[in-house]
């Protein structure tokens, strides 16, 4: 950025890194809550060969704003704790220091202010970098910021014209800080160069830049003029697209998943639907789609997509554990490209329940599958999915015992909306106290949409999830057809712009018609309980109380209510706390009555945030509890409870 002003005096100038380098147990940190074993020390002075050590103090006056930008800008004040590589290292941190602070005062629109680094009482600047230094060295910064200067004027030469399509709006400049009477900060100035080149290439003109920025200070009555020039260049179609770098993935196939048509008029936002359909391919380690540096004469901008291909095989391994459910192991085997098209064949096998009601292996749940997807049928965004699946699930409620076959399509229509139909066959055993044993044979459909508005998954703190299903099916061994309808929404709303208080909340509802509860198969009949349900109860123990013979039963019924609301509190930056109210109904007939006993749960838990999402800790005690409830529940996840 070039500041002009009448006089003379202008100061110018992963995934988290999962490395669990587990070296024998000398030591254990669980949160940086130091366990057991003896602590490591810091090992910066073996690192660098001569350790210079520095201590950082502000200037006395330093007002409080001016210590906090200060700190946020100097590499001296964040890396305090660690030497420096000799002097000469100080000292070239320090010279450093000069442009990051001006960076942070340009920042904060201050134009006019002053900046000192003296080590041991001499400027930084003017020290050279053969120096001796005392060791440790004592460092004062000492900054005026200066007054906060205001647009006096601003204007975007070439700006685009309103566009026609509202997809292609972007926010004009001086309703984002560029505008007279605003604080004239650096950023609002880039911030205004960006937002005058995207709304050109929303529009077809893929090369639009800034050709010139003209940016005048005036020191007298703190004010800026800025002005900014775009030219937009020529309007553009897609070119051909070019693939580079597979090994095993069909080249054309690639440059077809990305959606881009040659002749279609340039937009970025397909730029980014391609790259995001890309890596939902999950074969590529890195894929980067990299626009030509020129427009053809016949107006096409070729198109290139560098991929990097991973390694073809995976497994994973994981548990869980309830004090409810007791422990689960799974395991799963997962080839990703067979045929060359990104076809994936995954194997799934798991193990739970045990120890939770007891250690017998006839009383685990288990479950082996295998799952074929073949991504870009019909279109980029259509997959084809089929999968097979035996288990067995041992419940409260029944004993399950049951092979499915599923075959059909899911479609993203958007980033926020996706479907699915699927068609499924299903060979049942249940075995349960009060119905005993029944088979069932069903076929029929599923048919969902999913809209999910969401600013995180894991851990959202705005938008909305709404999800409808539709399942007709004919059950062939009592001669029924049934429907089955759920629909469930979940909203979030943040209280302060740090998102520190969250409430959230969660409804769900769901009905079957056609046949009777007698002639149905459990698992297509709605239970509740649970830590996706209503924490505090046992799983699936909510359902439609039957008695026979002065005994009592749960079954499944033919509707559910289910309802959540959260209120999140985030105390730090990585620990967080919640209480929640879960309340749920199951009722025998095809719409609520509120016969049945409406159950509701209440709890508190810890929330500690990993940056992949938080560890969830919920301790939940039942209002209503029966007596296959347990007096209270702990639930230990990753991700909020919805």
């Amino acid at each position: 950025m070039e500041l002009r002003r009448p006089q003379a005096k202008l100061f110018g100038a992963a995934l988290l890194a999962f490395t669990a380098l587990v070296s024998p147990a000398q030591a254990f940190d669980l949160f940086g809550i130091h366990l057991w074993g003896e602590r490591k020390t810091d090992d910066a002075d073996a690192v660098i060969a001569d350790p210079h050590r520095y201590s950082v103090e502000n200037a006395q006056g330093e007002d409080k704003a001016t210590t906090k930008l200060v700190a946020g800008a100097s590499s001296l004040v964040e890396d305090e704790d660690k030497p420096a590589s000799g002097a000469a290292g100080l000292i070239a941190k320090a010279r450093g220091d000069y442009r990051r602070i001006l960076g942070a005062l340009y920042a904060d629109g201050r134009y006019g202010g002053t900046i000192s680094i003296k080590i041991d009482g001499r400027e930084a600047a003017d020290i050279p970098p053969d120096a001796d230094l005392p060791n440790p060295s004592t460092v004062v910064i000492a900054v005026d910021p200066g007054p906060q200067f205001l647009f006096a004027s601003t204007r975007i030469k070439n700006m685009a014209p309103l566009p026609i399509d509202p997809k292609d709006v972007v926010d004009r400049p001086e309703d984002q800080g560029f505008a007279p009477g605003d604080v004239a900060t650096s950023t609002a100035i880039l911030k205004a160069e960006r937002l005058a080149v995207d709304a050109w290439r929303e529009q077809g003109h893929p090369k639009a830049r800034i050709v010139s920025r003209d940016v005048v200070a005036n020191h007298d009555d703190n004010r800026i003029d800025a002005t900014i020039d775009v030219e937009p260049d020529r309007r553009a179609a897609f070119g051909p697209v070019t693939v580079r770098g597979t090994e095993r993935m069909d080249p054309e196939f690639v440059a077809f998943i990305t959606g881009l048509q040659p002749g279609v008029e340039y937009d970025p936002d397909e730029i980014e639907r391609a790259k995001k359909r890309l890596s939902r391919l999950e074969v590529f380690r890195s894929a980067r789609i990299e626009e030509a540096d020129a427009i053809t004469p016949n107006g096409l901008l070729p198109i290139t997509v560098a991929v990097q291909e991973q390694k073809l095989r995976r497994f994973g391994l994981g548990g869980s554990y309830s004090t409810l459910d007791g422990a689960g192991f799974e395991a799963y085997w997962l080839h990703r490209n067979l045929f060359g098209h990104a076809e994936r064949l995954r194997f799934d096998a798991k193990i739970g329940g045990i120890g939770g009601q007891s250690f017998n292996p006839q009383d685990y749940n288990y479950l082996l599958g295998v799952t074929f997807t073949k991504p870009g049928v019909f279109n980029p965004d259509t997959d084809f999915v089929t999968s097979l699946i035996g288990e067995r699930q041992v419940l409260d409620a029944y004993t399950q015992t049951s092979i499915t076959a599923q075959g059909g399509f899911t479609r993203i229509f958007s980033d926020e909306l996706t479907g699915k139909i699927m068609a499924n066959v299903a060979k049942s055993r249940f075995d349960d106290d009060f119905f005993g044993k029944r088979d069932f044979l069903t076929a029929g459909f599923i048919g969902g949409l999913t809209y999910d508005s969401r600013d995180n998954k894991v851990d959202p703190s705005k938008g909305y999830y709404l999800e409808g299903l539709i399942t007709p099916f004919y059950e062939f061994e009592y001669g029924n057809f049934a429907s089955k309808f759920t629909a469930e929404g979940r909203t979030y709303h943040s209280f302060d712009a740090d998102k520190r208080f969250i409430l959230a909340g969660r409804l769900k509802l769901g009905s079957i018609v056609g046949a009777d509860i007698a002639e149905l198969p459990p698992d297509q009949l709605f239970f509740a309980g649970g830590g996706g349900s209503i924490r505090g109860y046992a799983y699936r123990n909510v359902g439609v109380n039957v008695t026979r013979d002065g005994e009592d039963f749960v079954i499944g019924g033919r509707s559910l209510v289910e309802s959540s609301v959260e209120a999140r509190v985030r105390m730090t930056d990585t620990i967080g706390v919640v209480g929640f109210v879960d309340a749920g109904y199951v009722g025998e007939q095809s719409y609520p009555d509120f016969s049945e006993q409406l159950r509701v749960g209440v709890g508190a838990g810890l929330r500690y945030n990993t940056g992949l999402g938080p560890i969830r800790l919920d301790f939940a005690v039942p209002l209503d509890r029966t007596h296959d409830d347990p007096d209270f529940a702990l639930y230990v996840g990753i991700g909020q409870a919805f």
